[in-house]
């Protein structure tokens, strides 16, 4: 692969209730798979760009599931680890009621975790445009963590461009530990995503601006803060650069910010204006709610104008 995406981290099995209730014998339940950089690399390579995902599965149905998919969105997947000892992980979402959804996470342990430095190709990073990371890999092992960093050196070696989406997982570390691995993360990437709750954990909770204006003095060229159904803002040398969301039916918000990622990268790669970006970002989040699913909902390039009516290809 030259010229595109790396992204590297954990892919789960998903099993989700398809309708309100319980869990209990007989519940209605939907097989999926989730995780975020893998959403990313779809996300990318629907929108016309190559992508890779480097990560380790289970050699068991749920690690087939993942690849399958994975090669089925032509995502480059040459140096996933397929692990023989350990399971994939798992993620079971109960839909309580029509509006709360809990989520329960098999992971600490499964093969996700077993990702390690001597799984990353240097020569892969090295002929990328762009390499995507995220504030959950390094929070998933030390082995993982280690990864991480061997591929932030050879991008910066390199000179390709470090995307990292602080994307805080409370379930896998406290604040306090997380600030500290994220704010080395930040200081050395070029593109910073937060939401602004996650924003909080590294810098002093303040307007979106503000914090946008306080993430970039840490290093990051642009700075991109996600406001949800508000939209977003973009902080590039120094201009901050607002965007509305898309209106639209949710359906199920889950991966929405991986979507709007997806988006901002794809039009990165596009070598498009940070406006340009904001517009598939925002375009790509409202498309993702749409559709039940981390990423079945992610579009395709001709697909861009149905919800805006507008040509944002390039």
């Amino acid at each position: 692969m030259t010229g595109g995406l790396v992204t590297l981290g954990e892919a789960l099995g998903v099993v989700a209730a398809t309708e309100p209730g319980p869990l209990a014998p007989g519940a209605a339940m939907r097989m999926d798979f989730a995780g975020a950089e893998a959403t990313v690399a779809i996300g990318v390579r629907r929108l016309g760009h190559e992508s890779a995902w480097v990560g380790s599965v289970g050699a068991d149905a749920v690690g087939t599931m993942v690849l399958d998919r994975l090669r089925a969105e032509r995502v480059d997947i040459s140096r996933c680890r397929i692990d023989p000892e350990l399971p994939s992980g798992l993620m079971v979402r109960e839909r309580r009621t029509a509006d709360h959804m809990r989520v329960i996470y098999y992971r600490k342990g499964f093969a996700g975790s077993r990702l390690s430095a001597a799984d990353i190709d240097t020569a892969q990073i090295a002929a990328a445009r762009v390499l995507h990371l995220t504030g959950i890999t390094p929070a998933l092992s030390s082995s993982a963590r280690d990864a991480v960093h061997t591929a932030l050196d050879a991008a910066i070696d390199a000179g390709a461009i470090v995307s990292l989406d602080i994307n805080y997982r409370r379930a896998l570390w406290s604040e306090p530990d997380a600030a500290v691995e994220l704010s080395k993360l930040v200081s050395r990437a070029d593109i910073v995503f937060a939401g602004a709750d996650e924003a909080a954990i590294l810098v002093p909770a303040a307007t979106p601006a503000a914090m946008a204006e306080s993430l970039a003095a840490l290093g990051p060229s642009q700075v991109v803060i996600k406001l949800g159904s508000e939209g977003a803002l973009a902080l590039h040398n120094g201009q901050l650069i607002r965007q509305p969301a898309v209106g639209i039916r949710s359906v199920d918000p889950v991966g929405a910010g991986d979507a709007f990622v997806a988006g901002y990268l794809a039009g990165v790669l596009d070598d498009g204006s940070v406006r340009h970006s904001l517009q598939l970002a925002t375009t790509c989040g409202a498309f993702a709610v749409s559709v039940a699913g981390d990423w079945a909902g992610l579009p395709f390039r001709h697909e861009l104008g149905l919800l805006t009516g507008a040509d944002i290809n390039r």
